[in-house]
């Protein structure tokens, strides 16, 4: 589940002006009420020369688009979780927790409980991914989802994340990130990124891939199979002190020999006994200072666009949506800093 830069105004100046300025609180996840007004319009000015030099797609190409745009469906009430689950801190509170201050780095033990959520979280995702068909509406995935989750002993991490009201993300065409499962069937041609975190043990498991349903163009198959890549490219990038940057550049550098846009607002984090950590990972081209530490755990979560990488968020305060409507595509994994490199912990 990304993290989002509402609150990184300093870094992402420093991201384009090469030098580091003074932080403000660390950055706000998802849900912020104060995000649509200040960060959004502060990101639109920040975005809008990368999207001329490098992102923009024609504007025809936007306008023959038949697809439908996007509607807020009907949202079913929180699904039960058995008592006897362990639950994250964060449950039943409206607050959502900024980012801990610190990394996530492990022992044996934990890179352990961390390979066994990873693990889980892997599997759940498979499973959903094999749900994706023309009828099945968002909420059903979701509820299946939450079962295998809790059959296996596990909290569903979004469940209750800053009042997030499902158990998991679901990211239907131009949503870019933080989906609300709902009563939206999918429909033949849709892309879905499906985002499912595991809480287990105490140690949580993040992960997400983007679907096709049915009958898919070859142009949102292009910009799927390419974000797939960066995220492979990025993480092949990764090992003991290697600057976090590199990810940004790597992925950057990719998606544009496509002409596809790379989503700033959003981005990855430490991830293992809490949900969202240091490193905040940049997923674009930065100045950003900081160094891969041994047994650490982060995500790597790209996410780019066709058109615009600039969202409108919707009313929900959660789903993220591109300005122009055009289409996004996400992965993501959980990755563990090795002597020999990265080790993936979202893989079955």
């Amino acid at each position: 589940m990304a993290a989002c830069t509402s609150s990184l105004q300093p870094r992402l100046l420093s991201s384009i002006f090469g030098d580091r300025l003074v932080h403000s609180s660390t950055p706000f996840l998802g849900r912020n009420p104060g995000f649509k007004n200040a960060s959004i319009q502060f990101s639109r000015t920040l975005c809008n020369l990368a999207d001329i030099l490098f992102n923009r797609r024609s504007k025809d190409d936007l306008i023959n688009n038949k697809r439908k745009l996007l509607q807020p469906g009907k949202v079913s009430p929180r699904l039960h979780v058995p008592d006897h689950i362990l639950k994250p801190p964060y449950v039943n509170s409206h607050h959502t927790p900024g980012i801990a201050s610190g990394p996530e780095i492990h022992d044996e033990m934990g890179k352990e409980s961390m390979r066994a959520s990873g693990r889980l979280a892997a599997q759940v995702l498979e499973y959903a991914g094999t749900l994706v068909q023309p009828g099945i509406t968002t909420d059903e995935i979701d509820k299946a989802v939450h079962q295998m989750i809790v059959d296996n002993g596990a909290y569903p991490s979004p469940l209750g994340y800053g009042g997030f009201p499902k158990s998991v993300c679901t990211s239907i065409n131009e949503c870019i990130c933080h989906g609300i499962p709902d009563s939206r069937a999918l429909e033949d041609g849709d892309i879905i990124n499906i985002d499912v975190t595991v809480y287990l043990n105490g140690y949580h498991g993040d992960t997400s891939a983007t679907f096709f349903c049915g009958d898919v163009d070859e142009d949102a198959k292009k910009l799927v199979q390419v974000t797939r890549e960066c995220l492979q490219k990025a993480i092949l990038r990764c090992a003991p002190g290697v600057e976090f940057k590199q990810i940004g550049k790597t992925i950057h550098d990719h998606a544009d020999k496509f002409r596809f846009g790379v989503v700033r607002q959003f981005v990855g984090h430490g991830v293992g006994r809490v949900f969202h950590a240091d490193p905040v990972i940049l997923h674009f081209r930065n100045n950003e200072r900081g160094c891969m530490i041994l047994g650490q755990t982060f995500t790597i979560e790209p996410m780019l666009t066709m058109g615009s990488t600039r969202s409108v968020i919707w009313d929900d305060n959660w789903t993220a949506v591109t300005e122009d409507g055009s289409l996004s595509a996400q992965f993501e994994h959980t990755i563990l800093i090795t002597e020999n490199g990265a080790e993936i912990l979202t893989q079955c």
